[in-house]
């Protein structure tokens, strides 16, 4: 749940899925936040801390959205995320979507290794 702390409104919602120990990875998605919060710091803010907490069990983390999805693409390139050429198709209310994964690596932030 994102709280917008001025207002203790409840502006949005993320979550972590589909831990991959083996492959040291870990996906952030289904990010939702009120219209009034896209395109400013809300979003940004709330990725760095959920990245800096997955980045203290993980080495990367995966991000999945429908290919057609400009505004949330671009969202995650403006974080510092990068395509990769990774593809899932995933059933939505019953119809096929193809999503194109991106990435952000703890090497690509700078973060130290995680300990074994």
């Amino acid at each position: 749940m994102i709280v917008d702390r001025a207002t203790q409104q409840i502006i949005g919602s993320s979550r972590y899925f589909g831990f991959q120990p083996e492959a040291s990875e870990l996906e952030i998605g289904w990010t939702f936040l009120a219209r009034d919060y896209w395109g400013g710091r809300y979003n940004a803010e709330l990725k760095r801390l959920m990245l800096e907490h997955a980045f203290r069990f993980v080495d990367r983390v995966i991000f999945l959205v429908g290919e057609d999805n400009v505004r949330s693409r671009r969202a995650l390139e403006k974080i510092g995320a990068t395509l990769t050429d990774r593809r899932v198709r995933r059933d939505l209310r019953g119809a096929p979507v193809e999503h194109v994964i991106y990435e952000i690596s703890k090497a690509s932030l700078g973060q130290p290794a995680r300990s074994a």
